[in-house]
């Protein structure tokens, strides 16, 4: 890789570890905990947790391609923004973690059990998967994760709070999600700050990525059609192109093209936005980044705009069709029905069920619950409701 920009996360000078661990004379410090996280049990079990369709089969995204492919758009960003490639490979690897069964459907129905407790956030759960839930180390729980590589985790989408405590952005309307007052790490997280540039381009990489991949995924599943897409807004000059140009090939290889197309143009529209920005606010350092009071790494205003039409036409024609919500309507009533019988009857299985046993109160053992449940995967969900009710939903 080619020397970085002065704006870029230095490995060298990382504000550290929890517990410190000594240098490794092979792998920078990023890419130690890059590597950490790819061995951790929670990414394995992101291969079988949904992330917009449910039981397709193998050709449609679950949450670890999904993440997989974050990482590789996140590594070309920060390539061409000469930043530091492997935080920023580290936070998109990360950012999904904490991910329940079911994808966002599955999500939305622990939150739902989880409001009398402080609610779930996926991204808090994340940050408790790196820093307590996974055991795989002799002198601590966590995977032990830099100060950097933490804050990219829990804050890619943006600061949590305003300079003042309140809550920013898109946490206002619930308050912040529980568990803020207690996350270890080497320093202060400072959820009033804007993250490093390689986490802000994390965040960006998985925004292009569900885009063209949920387009993809919805023609392979013939939701839609590529005719439906020539009049969406970013979707839709690239499609009359590709139609204009290869009339006569196969419909899935004009689909492709088509994806291939709205990845690069995505791309490169951000990284030229990008180096407008730090140039604009004059970013030097990765602390000028974090106080910018914006974030750097972003679309044009343009196709920031024709993005959200995208999403619009694909909440309203994909995600909410039936299809999908079939499936979402019975994944939300597994989580649910889970939920409340671990919580009457504290029946959970192994080192879960002895804390569960041991909680002092609700709250805590409703905490025990929503993350036993997080850490499900899709078919293991499944099993255990089958095993609690004695029934088993059928997407198909």
């Amino acid at each position: 890789m080619s020397e970085t920009a002065p704006y870029a996360s230095k490995p060298e000078h990382s504000l550290g570890r929890l517990y410190d661990t000594g240098p490794s004379p092979t792998r920078s410090e990023f890419q130690r905990d890059r590597d950490r996280i790819i061995h951790s049990t929670a990414f394995r079990r992101l291969q079988q947790k949904t992330q917009v369709f449910l039981q397709y089969g193998g050709h449609f995204r679950n949450r670890l391609t999904h993440t997989l492919e974050v990482s590789q758009m996140a590594r070309s960003i920060a390539r061409a923004l000469r930043l530091d490639e492997d935080l920023a490979e580290a936070v998109a690897l990360s950012h999904d973690l904490g991910h329940t069964p079911f994808g966002h459907a599955g999500e939305r129905a622990l939150h739902a059990a989880m409001r009398p407790y402080g609610g779930f956030d996926h991204n808090i759960q994340a940050m408790r998967v790196v820093t307590r839930l996974e055991n795989r180390y002799a002198e601590h729980d966590g995977l032990n994760l830099t100060w950097e590589t933490l804050e990219g985790i829990l804050k890619h989408n943006g600061p949590l709070t305003n300079p003042d405590g309140t809550p920013y952005g898109g946490y206002a309307q619930e308050g912040l999600p529980a568990g803020l007052d207690d996350i270890p790490a080497a320093a202060d997280l400072r959820l009033s700050s804007f993250a490093s540039l390689e986490a802000q381009t994390a965040a960006i990489a998985d925004d292009i990525a569900y885009n063209a991949h949920d387009i993809d995924d919805a023609l392979r599943a013939g939701l839609i059609t590529l005719a439906d897409l020539v009049d969406v807004p970013l979707a839709g000059p690239i499609v009359r192109e590709v139609l204009a140009r290869y009339p006569d090939i196969a419909p899935k290889r004009q689909a492709h093209e088509v994806q291939r197309r709205l990845i690069t143009r995505a791309i490169e529209d951000v990284i030229a936005t990008s180096t407008a920005n730090i140039a604009a606010f004059a970013i030097k350092t990765p602390e000028n980044a974090r106080h910018a009071g914006s974030t750097m790494v972003a679309f044009s205003q343009n196709a920031a705009l024709a993005e959200r039409g995208l999403k619009a036409f694909l909440f309203s024609k994909v995600y909410r069709h039936e299809t999908v919500m079939g499936p979402v309507r019975q994944s939300e009533t597994v989580v649910a029905g889970l939920f409340e019988r671990y919580m009457e009857s504290r029946d959970l299985p192994g080192r879960w069920g002895e804390a569960a046993a041991a909680a002092p109160d609700t709250a805590s053992l409703a905490r025990i619950v929503a993350d036993f449940i997080a850490g499900m995967t899709d078919p293991y969900a499944l099993d255990e409701y089958q095993r609690l009710f004695d029934a088993r939903p059928d997407f198909r």
